[in-house]
Parts: structure tokens; C-alpha cells; sequence
């Protein structure tokens, strides 16, 4: 039924519209731009009515027979909708700055085509109903942003590139290895609310305990869990729509996608308090949280601050589930959207800067402001909501881990997340200051109002205007944090 196979469609109006661009090659200028924007638009509103779909209790399931016993699984459940919601709209908003970003440089074809095809990626990812159909569509997201990442061309991308497949398609083959070593178990790694080991973590706890370590390492690659995380600020040599696919939609979000699928549809709750693995991966996630903070307070060139911010601010996801009480589920869930809203708020205007006035030191920031006001407006508001300033969205994130760390009796967790919110404060005030207040180096080159063009200003301000948003208007029907409260009470059965 075309309706039940819902999940398809919205992965095949990517990979239609990436064959559409090859084809077109480079001189179609505006037959790419129409492709790209109307399989953004039509891939929204499929994800709106298999939302909405979701949300009734309709079944949304395709499956494909590869090899006996293993199938390819797509299917539709409330967190597969917070993912690939979250995907849908920010590719829509990025497609609109990558259009205007990219305008009048050469490869636009080929970026446009690998980037329906990291889209096509990141849906089945959203989607996948096994741990088999996960790594698919994990390993053709490393294929197909590979040439983004290296888009340049120059010796520096290559020489990134080559480190980015290292490290991914190396953490991809550990991944593989905990996926044959569990279906060894005979468990297949289907995704089950509860869990699919059916009681096989009572006689293999040291084998089982062993594959959660080589699954975690597969999926900590892409999440930039440390010491896993070293290709993460290296990338930013890539374009800044690139810097924004990596940080708030794509690779990063797909490992910490995996991290969630792992501990609540294939393991399951209760054998991961059984086996101590949830507090194993909060502890990993401290460390990263607070490791990529202290490294972003070093950094100059201001990509790379972003870069070891993200490294920091993903791991909160981790923690959440990690930590396993209901309050907490929802801190790293929601952490899920409102972290992708406003990191690519701050990739968006550091494009801006580096396209309108070169800029890409932090002490090239003094006086933006003054000539970027919108640009520097959401940037600030980006940076209020990772330091976890109320009403933004990255208060209430931090605000229910905060909770859900009492409520799991964790409270060696609540100075991490003290420290890490000063440390935020400590690397993003300096910038903020720098932009509204210091004096520019040379006062007649930059007097006068000079904004970002409107195709590069107006996604800038509809994700940073989300961001506000996500926070003020959290309480509403359908906002990021009731979804999560959704998917959490199915969870624990509430």
C-alpha cells in the first residue's frame, strides 16, 4: 500500500532528485535549483503526513528480503518522526543558503548531487527498522559526504578527506563487527521497543556487554564521542553549508541517532541497567562534554571553536539516555533538535561572516555587530541557547538533564553540567563582546551597514528564530519537547 510505504517515498524523493542533478550536469543552472527545492518542499510535506500518521497509530513498514534471514527495514515510529522531522526542515533551509552560498563558483552539480544523496542517507538512516538497514545507509552517509567535505579541492580538503574516511569508514567496519557478533547471539538487531536480546544477555553477559563496546565505538566515531572525535573540527575546512550538514542534520546527528536506537530498541532499558552500560555511556559522554568545551576555549580560527563546541554539546544526547530516567530521556532527546537548530544558526552566520567580510578569526569579530546586526543577532542568540540561558531551547534541554539527573540519583552529573554550561560562557561571551563592543581594527573600512545577502540572511534567521522559539513555545502541542514527551511516556509506559 503506497500510504503504509510512506518511509520509502520520503527517502526516494532524494535520491530522484540526486539522479535528476548528475543528469543535468553543471549548465542546468536552474532546472538543478527547481529539483533541489521541490524535493525539499514535497520531501516535507511526506514527513508531515506520516507525522501526523505517527501520531494516530497508523503502521508505516516496507521490507526487503536481501539474503535469507536479513532483511531491509523501513519503518515509521514516534522517534524515527523527531529525527526525520528535524531532517526534513533544516535541509530545506539549508538547500536555500547552499544556493545562494554557492552562486557563480564552479562543481555546483556535483555538490547538489551528493547533497541529495547525504539527504537520501540521513533518511533511511531516520528510518531504518534494524540494525542491518542502519548500517546501509550509515556507510552510504560516509560515501556521499565525502565529496562535500572535499569539495575545495585544495591539498588541505584532500588531505581532511582522506582522515574523514579513516576514521568513519573505520568506525563503520566496528560497527559491522557488533552487528554479525550480536546476530552470531541470534539476535537479528531489530528494533523493538524494550529491546530484541529476548532474555540472551542471562547466559552471554560478558559477550553481550562486549558487543555494546564495539557498537558504541562504531556509532562514537560520527556522534565525535572522544577520543573518536578527531576528524570533526579537521572537517571544517569544508564549505560552511558542508559545516552545517556535519554539525546539526547529518553525520553527527546519524551517530548519536544510532546511540539512541541501540540502548532503547535493541537492548532495552532494563538490560542496560542490568549490565551498568547506561552509566558506562554517561560516563563517556561527561568526558566528551566537558574534554570538547576546554578545547573550544583554545581554539582562534572560529569554525573550529563551533567544531569543539559540537563535540561538547552532542554528548548531551548520550548522557541522557545514558543516565536512563524518564526526566533525562527527555533532556538528551530534545537535545536532539534543539542542538541541531542552533548549531547550524552558528554555522549559517559564520558563513555569513567569512562571504560578506572575509572573517574567519574571532579577532576578525570586533564591530560586526554594528555592521551584521541580524547576522550577529541570531549568532548571539545561538550562543545564549548553547550556554543554556533561559527561554531558549538549550535551557530546557539542560534544564530536564539537570532533573533527570536527580531523578536517576546521578548528582556527580549536575557539577558536569555546571561546569560545562560556565565553560560554554567562557568561549562564547569573549566573541559576543568582541562583535557588539570592541572597536574595529580599521574604523573607516568598517563603517556602514554591510549585511549578508537576503539568500544567506533569511535561513539565518528562520533557524535562529526557531531556536527562540523551541525554548519559549516549548510547552505547546507538537513543539520538540512535547514530541519527546510523547516518545518517552511510550517508553516507560506512562
Amino acid at each position: 500500500m503506497i500510504y503504509q510505504a510512506l518511509p520509502l517515498w520520503v527517502l526516494m524523493t532524494s535520491l530522484v532528485a540526486a539522479l535528476v542533478v548528475f543528469v543535468a550536469g553543471e549548465r542546468r543552472h536552474r532546472l538543478r535549483i527547481t529539483v533541489n527545492l521541490a524535493a525539499a518542499v514535497f520531501k516535507l510535506l511526506l514527513v508531515a503526513v506520516m507525522l501526523v500518521g505517527v501520531l494516530r497509530g497508523d503502521l508505516f513498514l516496507v521490507r526487503f528480503a536481501v539474503l535469507p534471514g536479513v532483511e531491509l527495514i523501513l519503518h515509521a515510529d514516534a522517534l524515527t518522526m523527531l529525527f526525520t522531522t528535524l531532517s526534513a526542515v533544516l535541509w530545506l533551509v539549508t538547500t536555500v543558503y547552499a544556493i545562494s552560498y554557492l552562486e557563480q563558483r564552479p562543481n555546483r552539480a556535483r555538490f547538489f548531487g551528493f547533497f541529495s544523496l547525504c539527504v537520501a542517507a540521513t533518511m533511511g538512516i531516520a528510518t531504518a527498522g534494524n540494525l542491518f538497514t542502519f548500517f546501509v545507509f550509515y556507510e552510504l552517509l560516509t560515501l556521499a559526504t565525502w565529496p562535500l567535505v572535499v569539495h575545495n579541492g585544495w591539498p588541505k580538503a584532500m588531505a581532511v578527506g582522506r582522515l574523514y574516511l579513516r576514521y568513519t569508514l573505520g568506525g563503520g567496519a566496528v560497527l559491522l563487527l557488533g552487528i554479525v557478533a550480536l546476530n552470531s547471539l541470534g539476535v537479528p538487531g531489530d528494533f523493538l521497543a524494550g529491546g530484541s536480546l529476548d532474555g540472551v544477555e542471562k547466559t552471554h553477559r560478558a559477550a553481550v556487554f562486549g558487543i555494546f563496546l564495539l557498537l558504541l565505538g562504531g556509532l562514537g566515531v560520527k556522534a565525535a564521542v572522544v577520543p573518536l572525535h578527531v576528524w570533526l573540527p579537521s572537517a571544517m575546512v569544508a564549505p560552511a553549508p558542508v559545516s552545517a550538514l556535519l554539525h546539526a542534520v547529518a553525520v553527527v546527528k546519524a551517530g548519536a541517532f544510532g546511540i539512541v536506537r541501540v540502548v532503547y530498541d535493541v537492548y532495552g532499558l532494563e538490560v542496560m541497567t542490568e549490565l551498568q552500560l547506561g552509566t558506562l555511556l554517561a560516563a563517556v559522554a561527561s568526558v566528551t562534554i566537558i574534554y570538547g568545551s576546554l578545547k573550544a576555549i583554545a581554539q582562534t580560527d572560529l569554525k573550529r571553536r563551533l567544531a569543539y563546541s559540537t563535540v561538547s554539546q552532542v554528548s548531551y544526547i548520550a548522557l541522557g539516555v545514558g543516565l536512563g530516567s524518564p526526566l533525562a530521556t527527555v533532556g538528551g532527546l530534545v537535545h536532539l533538535v534543539h542542538q541541531g537548530l542552533m548549531k547550524i544558526t552558528l554555522f549559517f552566520c559564520a558563513g555569513n561572516y567569512a562571504e560578506t567580510h572575509g572573517i574567519h578569526k574571532i579577532t576578525e569579530l570586533n564591530g560586526i555587530g554594528r555592521r551584521m546586526p541580524w547576522t550577529t543577532a541570531m549568532f548571539t542568540l545561538g550562543a545564549f541557547g548553547m550556554m543554556g540561558a533561559p527561554p531558549l531551547a538549550g535551557f530546557v534541554s539542560k534544564w530536564y538533564l539537570g532533573m533527570g539527573a536527580l531523578q536517576a540519583e546521578a548528582l556527580w552529573v549536575i557539577p558536569v553540567l555546571l561546569v560545562s554550561t560556565a565553560l560554554n560562557a567562557i568561549y562564547f561571551l569573549p566573541m559576543l563582546y568582541r562583535a557588539w563592543f570592541a572597536p574595529p581594527a580599521d574604523r573607516e573600512a568598517a563603517a556602514g551597514l554591510a549585511e549578508a545577502r537576503l539568500g544567506l540572511l533569511v535561513p539565518t534567521l528562520c533557524t535562529g528564530i526557531a531556536a527562540l522559539g523551541a525554548g519559549v513555545l516549548a510547552g505547546l502541542p507538537l513543539s520538540p519537547l512535547s514530541w519527546v514527551a510523547f516518545i518517552v511516556a511510550q517508553e516507560y509506559g506512562e
